[in-house]
């Protein structure tokens, strides 16, 4: 795939996934599954209830990660421009698209130092994915991802389901594993490996772990599912074969309980069909230290840093009072907090 090729599939991906409906996932994220028990007396001043956390190494005002977004050439530097300075204006992190386009063309598309500029202060993650780490500069390509936003981690992201979907997609993932624990071992930048909505099972995150992974991304479905924006890009047969995985994948809520269970210790990431900042309280419940959210970004994205600001100052707003109303004052005692389930 050429870069020109490459370009109309990211620009591809923002349509499609503005659209919305036809490549939401079918599988439920199962946050509706729970329930608060609600605390009529919290004996709480709701303004003091203390959002902040500290992860690999920076300070966030709320657990929140602008989780990767991307487009081509056409939109991605403005997009990048608006999540950047949003980022640094509300104190969360960001994590980018994709940079192999830009690695391999030298065209950056906002994913260079201005990008650092914008966001001084905020955890900024770099992103490639795995399949590229199988190429024999895949060490280079990695550390050069991370010096060229001075990106505090690199996130290798893992879409084994929606490569083999993709017309040119990267099929043979033999060896992966192997790489990125070499990667762990040799780059200087922590390492997180997330999923890209399907899902990590406990299984999968506890080899993950043992590769020497800092964090995980579960990534679980309940949000947009990636082989039905693949198969919208396709005719025919592609699009027929990705029908048939529109209820695939993990829900968000029991990826977040598996992957708690089998890493006890490692730093675990939620994302995938995050509404609201009561799916981000349920999710911090259930063992997540950073909650992370794309697609219901992106309209926001696309508009203004201003739309961003207002998007994710609402969602720590729910959040805030999600704390207020379960007499949590901080998100350590939320995580303490009574959590049932649904009738």
């Amino acid at each position: 795939m050429d870069d020109s090729d490459a370009g109309r599939r990211k620009e591809d991906h923002i349509d499609i996934v503005l659209a919305g409906g036809r490549v939401a996932s079918r599988v439920d994220a199962g946050f509706d599954r729970l329930r608060f028990v609600h605390c009529a007396l919290p004996e709480l001043d709701l303004d003091a209830v203390d959002l902040t956390t500290r992860v690999l190494g920076r300070t966030l005002k709320a657990p929140f990660l602008i989780s990767a977004m991307t487009g081509g050439p056409a939109r991605s530097e403005a997009i990048n421009a608006h999540l950047a300075e949003a980022a640094q204006a509300l104190g969360i992190a960001l994590g980018v698209g994709s940079q192999r386009i830009a690695i391999e063309n030298g065209s950056a598309g906002g994913l260079g130092a201005d990008l650092r500029r914008r966001a001084p202060d905020i955890l900024l993650l770099a992103n490639l994915g795995a399949a590229q780490l199988l190429a024999r500069d895949g060490g280079d390509v990695a550390r050069r991802a991370v010096e060229m936003i001075g990106a505090d981690a690199l996130v290798i992201h893992l879409n084994p389901l929606q490569e083999a979907i993709q017309d040119g997609g990267d099929r043979d993932w033999r060896g992966v594993l192997d790489r990125i624990a070499a990667l762990c071992a040799g780059l200087s930048a922590p390492v997180v490996v997330k999923e890209v909505g399907f899902g990590l099972s406990g299984a999968v995150a506890r080899q993950l772990a043992d590769c020497g992974v800092a964090a995980l991304d579960v990534a679980g479905a309940g949000g947009t599912n990636w082989a039905l924006v693949e198969g919208e890009r396709g005719t025919g047969r592609s699009r027929a074969v990705a029908a048939a995985f529109a209820d695939w994948g993990i829900p968000t809520a029991d990826c977040v309980v598996q992957v708690r269970a089998a890493c006890p210790d490692l730093l675990l990431i939620a994302s995938g069909g995050i509404r609201h900042g009561v799916d981000a309280a349920k999710a911090l419940r259930l063992g997540a230290d950073l909650v992370g959210q794309a697609a219901g970004t992106l309209k926001a994205a696309v508009t203004s840093t201003a739309a961003v600001v207002e998007h994710f100052a609402q969602m720590t707003d729910q959040l805030r009072i999600a704390c207020f109303a379960t007499g949590a004052a901080d998100l350590a005692a939320l995580r303490r907090v009574p959590l049932v389930k649904a009738d």
